[in-house]
């Protein structure tokens, strides 16, 4: 089976939500790492930052969309966040914040997601 087979029966078989949650995992994981790195390793900071930023643009694009279904006060709040993880992780970078901010809020977002059942 070749991996893009795999990767579309992954995509068929597993519900949106469950796929957001699973990408958030992944970025929030990537970003608990770079807040343990030395304020040296850039690359790691600034890769773990970017995936973020570029996770929270996509959620935002699609909130602004006129298609969207979500209730309007949701998506204005998802476009909030996006615009506050945009200033927080260039704070981050110039070394006048952490990271800990950003991976609560992915936290809280992933707990959301998880529903009632699973965010025990």
């Amino acid at each position: 089976m070749s991996l893009q087979a795999y990767k579309t029966a992954a995509t068929r078989a597993e519900a949106p939500r469950d796929m957001e949650y699973r990408l958030f995992g992944q970025v929030t994981r990537a970003l608990m790492h770079a807040a343990t790195v030395d304020k040296s390793d850039i690359a790691t900071r600034i890769d773990a930052l970017d995936w973020n930023r570029r996770l929270w643009s996509t959620l935002a694009t699609a909130c602004s969309e006129p298609s969207n279904t979500m209730p309007q006060a949701l998506r204005a709040q998802i476009i909030s966040l996006d615009l506050f993880i945009s200033r927080h992780s260039s704070a981050v970078m110039r070394g006048e914040d952490d990271f800990e901010t950003l991976i609560d809020i992915n936290r809280m977002i992933m707990q959301g997601l998880a529903g009632p059942a699973q965010a025990t």
